[in-house]
């Protein structure tokens, strides 16, 4: 009998019914944020509620709390405090991408003009694969939007509708942390094991979210300091500067795909100096931001203890099944998967 054998594991209790029905619940209900394209307000929900739960934890009067009356308001007035911040930077995000300093019709016709007057200096490889001339750019660009409709809702088709879910689940989320401060009696079964599943959701997303938010933060520090110092340092000043450092975090804000969207921007504007330009620009983006796809899944992964190949699958197979959003939202459904499997001691 080998004596040093390690003791088998403890077996955990059977899943109790209202376990299960939460579960079954809760897979239901994140299919059909994705279905009904719903994703902003759920993101919007998800900021508001685990933005006030930070904050609150860091706020002494609140986190002491002595009369509930007085951390109710306390607890209102940071949630109401959370909305507005959104909301503004969400609006001001909005303003900036229409006004003359970052107008993205501007970028947009600016850089078909680019590719119009380079074609003779590029490659013949390369010239032969773009389009022939300004006109046929925005041609096929709006084919391809056309055709893509569905997946860029959230970029543009439906701004006022998205950023009207995304206004209403950052309300819902303000009033769910608001009604975790008040003292409630005994949950009923199924209600508690609902909470619970919200509980590891919200923790999910904060750990994915807030990684991510990182990611991009660096990524777009590398991207200002080579467009604002190095390029100036050696003469060469790029139009619209300031809406490529905007672009860059925003899209940075999406795994993996948001890279190749900056990039291709940035490779794209570079040409306006010279194809030498464009040539270190790519070269500067291969070696920095590239790595990111792979930087991207790690830091996520060590967030939720999963591999890089597990999120770059994930994100691959949401993206196929769902478009954008499902890319968006694949590392959040994982790390609450991941969460949950854990804590049956299945992973």
């Amino acid at each position: 009998m080998d004596t040093n054998a390690a003791p088998a594991p403890k077996p955990l209790p059977a899943p109790t019914a209202p376990e299960i029905a939460a579960w079954i619940l809760t897979a239901l209900g994140l299919f059909l944020v994705l279905h009904l394209k719903l994703l902003a307000a759920l993101l919007g929900g998800l900021a508001v509620y685990e933005l006030v739960h930070v904050l609150a934890r860091r706020l002494r009067f609140i986190r002491s709390g002595g009369r509930e009356t007085r951390k109710v308001l306390a607890v209102t007035l940071l949630a109401a405090l959370v909305v507005a911040a959104l909301t503004f930077a969400t609006l001001g995000v909005i303003a900036f991408f229409r006004s003359d300093l970052g107008n993205l019709s501007a970028l947009v016709a600016k850089m078909a003009d680019i590719l119009d007057s380079s074609k003779e200096n590029l490659p013949v490889w390369v010239a032969r694969e773009l389009p022939a001339n300004a006109d046929e750019l925005r041609t096929d660009v709006v084919t391809w939007l056309r055709e893509h409709a569905g997946e860029l809702q959230t970029l543009g088709a439906e701004v006022g509708r998205t950023f009207l879910h995304a206004l209403i689940g950052m309300i819902i989320g303000a009033m769910i942390a608001l009604n975790e401060t008040r003292q409630t009696a005994q949950r009923a079964p199924l209600s508690g094991a609902l909470a619970e599943r919200a509980r590891r959701l919200g923790d999910g997303f904060r750990r994915i979210v807030f990684a991510q938010v990182r990611i991009s933060a660096l990524n777009t520090a590398l991207t200002a300091i080579y467009l604002l110092v190095v390029l100036p340092l050696v003469g060469i000043r790029l139009p619209f500067t300031k809406t490529l450092i905007a672009v860059t975090f925003l899209a940075g804000l999406l795994p993996v795909v948001g890279n190749l969207i900056s990039n291709t921007v940035i490779v794209i504007v570079s040409l306006a100096d010279s194809v030498g330009v464009a040539a270190g620009s790519l070269t500067f983006l291969v070696v920095i931001h590239k790595l990111e796809y792979f930087v991207n899944a790690r830091i996520v992964g060590t967030e939720i203890q999963a591999r890089a190949w597990e999120l770059l699958l994930v994100m691959l197979t949401m993206e196929s099944a769902f478009g954008i959003a499902g890319l968006i939202a694949g590392p959040i459904y994982y790390a609450y998967l991941k969460s949950e499997l854990s804590a049956r001691g299945l992973v």
